[in-house]
């Protein structure tokens, strides 16, 4: 199993997505959704989509639909 990247997105956009994804049965994890939180810097870093490399072209055609 290897991750792929599906982009980069705000933390709220990201999470939206990981659920959306999930929702159609596609594993998904948000990266770095709690980075800089402490600092307060969390809104400027974007927060990566990754799913496995066996699920990216039906989970890039979940997100295109949406």
């Amino acid at each position: 199993m290897s991750l792929v990247e599906l982009g980069r997105y705000d933390r709220n956009l990201a999470n939206i997505l990981v659920g959306r994804l999930e929702s159609e049965g596609i594993d998904a994890v948000a990266f770095d959704g709690s980075a800089s939180i402490a600092d307060g810097s969390w809104l400027l870093i974007p927060v990566r989509v990754m799913v496995d490399e066996d699920d990216e072209a039906a989970a890039r055609a979940i997100l295109d639909a949406a």
